[in-house]
């Protein structure tokens, strides 16, 4: 018999067991990972890089690419993420109703589909289209976050319900769009809802029951956000100090932490050498800022916490009371570069208010807070002392109280980038950001909350930067170390989509008019190709029977394409993105479509 700490070393050794030595690694995952020939998670990895080292298709080559094969999805509307894949199986995800495919890589017929049953009242009460990021897989079984905020996990060989869970209650708006996560022996969710006063709040699951484990607030009381106003350290004074006791009820009025938004839809990434798990929380309820004074913290934040109990080691406020929806959510991309000279565990974040930041992901030391569009005008910059933006009278929102419009704020509120996910490269460390460059205007007006009805406060109208010939969005190379931008190629509208790179020195984007395109280290196109709608889905690459294959939902959607998707057609209709993007429909189509591309040649 093996003893416990024989068994102990035995599973460090082999991977399985993380410094913490408190629970398992998914061995499964862990190994699917290892192969480039797989896509296993969202992002490709813990850590967010969305990086590939196949080299197959690469800088010399890619202008050769040609359709591989197509799947439609059978649904209208935004396709955001992208497939897994992992070994010869694809599985696809959709929107709303939110079906599941899994789909054979040798000839592509399906496997297995799993459609869920719900109810199409959640539509209403989902903010931005009724999109879906994607979905998880850990211990033999997919996972799928259904938008009525039911998880349910599926035997990944036959699509069988396993187990499921629910997370939240869509009568009082609460809804979900995030990917699921597994980090070891969890699955860690998020919540939707901002706009309709919900109280965001991450939760993680086990892996194997679906039983909750942790539950950590975004707002509130310490206990219920996990948070020890000892040990938990927040930047303040150009030092990391405690939060201290009640640090986010002392920043709202009377009750209000409890419609107070901060939720949690975005991307996660996890170091297992520290044991963290790091996201961002979003803009605070409502959109009218004078109607919550003080800081509302703890929304428009970046937690790190550790993954097997939920408590926060540190926090950092990004946009103290938030007064233009700069939503936090964006991926937290976790990569050891150099800052200013030094050797730094860095935590690399796009925000949508227009500041890249760049952290110590171990402590939470403020590194870099510099703009990744000159055009960002809210704000002049970050006092790296204190850590909060200096804010420009001018553009601030709530000035003078309610109906009064402040104009040209840049960016919008959608931000300088949205949830549409960056890549790393470990080969140039250099940043690929897809980006908007979108200016608005702004009127908050008086609302009262109403369980399940919009909580919003504001009428908004966006329109391109200021300079920018019609341009509305941007793809940069970025230097996360010093803060600067290597390079920038501007594109008609926003780049909506997520970003792939490669070992084989091609970075690939998808635009909103549906392009997708390839451009090498330096930002020259080397190719380009139409796909039958546009792209707000996430770019991403796999290897089967020795041929490297590069992949992409097509389906126009999301907050920039709310006009075309929900048929709206007033300027300041989808929060004000209708009259900004009106003129896609000149360009493209509702679609639901997985576009797979390859080299010529057989495989």
């Amino acid at each position: 018999m093996v003893s416990d700490l024989r068994l102990k070393h035995l599973l460090v050794m082999a991977g399985v067991l993380t410094v913490t030595g408190t629970a398992l690694a998914d061995e499964a995952l862990q190994q699917a990972m290892k192969s480039p020939k797989n896509w296993a998670m969202q992002a490709g990895n813990d850590a967010n890089h969305r990086y590939s080292t196949l080299s197959q298709i690469n800088k010399g080559n890619v202008k050769n690419l040609q359709v591989a094969w197509t799947f439609s999805t059978g649904v209208l509307r935004g396709h955001e993420g992208g497939p897994l894949v992992i070994g010869d199986t694809m599985y696809v995800h959709s929107p709303f109703p939110n079906k599941v495919f899994a789909l054979n890589l040798e000839d592509q017929s399906i496997k297995w589909k799993y459609e869920p049953k719900q109810d199409p009242a959640v539509i209403p009460v989902m903010c931005c289209d009724t999109v879906n990021r994607g979905l998880a897989f850990g211990d033999g079984k997919i996972i799928l976050q259904q938008a009525d905020t039911t998880m349910v996990a599926l035997d990944m060989a036959t699509g069988k319900e396993v187990w499921k869970v629910k997370n939240g209650d869509a009568k009082i708006g609460e809804t979900n769009t995030n990917t699921p996560h597994v980090f070891k022996d969890k699955v860690l969710t998020g919540i939707s809802g901002g706009e309709f006063g919900v109280r965001g709040r991450m939760t993680a699951y086990d892996l194997k029951t679906g039983k909750e484990v942790w539950k950590g607030y975004s707002t509130g009381p310490d206990a219920e956000m996990l948070i020890d106003p000892d040990k938990t350290m927040t930047w303040t004074d150009g030092k990391m100090a405690p939060v201290g006791k009640d640090s986010s009820i002392k920043t709202w009025k009377g009750d209000q932490w409890k419609i107070g938004g901060g939720t949690t839809w975005g991307w996660y990434s996890y170091d297992p050498a520290v044991n963290l798990v790091y996201y961002g929380t979003g803009n605070p309820s409502t959109w009218n800022p004078a109607q919550r004074p003080g800081d509302n913290k703890w929304s428009m934040t970046i937690f790190a916490r550790d993954l097997d109990s939920g408590m926060a080691k540190w926090v950092y406020q990004m946009t103290p009371h938030d007064e233009w929806d700069f939503d936090g959510v964006n991926e937290m991309i976790l990569a050891d570069i150099k800052v200013k000279g030094k050797p730094r565990k860095a935590l690399v974040h796009f925000d949508r208010n227009g500041f890249a930041y760049t952290m110590d992901r171990v402590s939470g030391e403020l590194l870099v807070a510099e703009k990744f569009d000159p055009v960002v005008n809210w704000a002049s910059h970050v006092d790296m002392k204190t850590g909060r933006p200096v804010v420009q009278a001018k553009y601030s929102t709530g000035q003078n109280g309610a109906d009064v419009n402040t104009k040209g704020v840049c960016p919008a509120a959608l931000g300088t980038k949205d949830q549409q996910p960056a890549s790393y490269s470990p080969k140039t460390g250099l940043f690929y950001v897809p980006t908007n460059h979108v200016c608005m205007d702004y009127e908050p007006y008086q609302v009262d909350y109403t369980a399940g009805q919009p909580f919003v406060g504001a009428t908004l109208s966006m329109y391109p930067a200021p300079n920018s010939h019609g341009g509305m969005g941007n793809f940069i190379a970025w230097d996360a170390g010093t803060g600067k931008i290597v390079w920038s190629k501007p594109e008609r509208f926003s780049v909506w989509s997520g970003a792939l790179s490669t070992a084989g020195d091609v970075n690939f984007y998808g635009t909103l008019e549906g392009y997708i395109k390839a451009v090498d280290n330096q930002g020259k196109e080397l190719w380009k190709f139409k796909t039958p709608s546009g792209i707000i889905g996430n770019v991403t690459t796999w290897e089967y029977k020795g041929k490297q294959y590069v992949g992409v939902l097509s389906g126009i959607g999301g907050w920039a394409g709310i006009g075309m998707a929900a048929g709206l057609s007033k300027d300041n209709e989808g929060l004000g993105a209708v009259g900004g993007y009106k003129d896609l429909a000149k360009y493209t189509e509702l679609g639901g479509t997985l576009m797979v591309f390859a080299l010529p040649g057989k495989s």
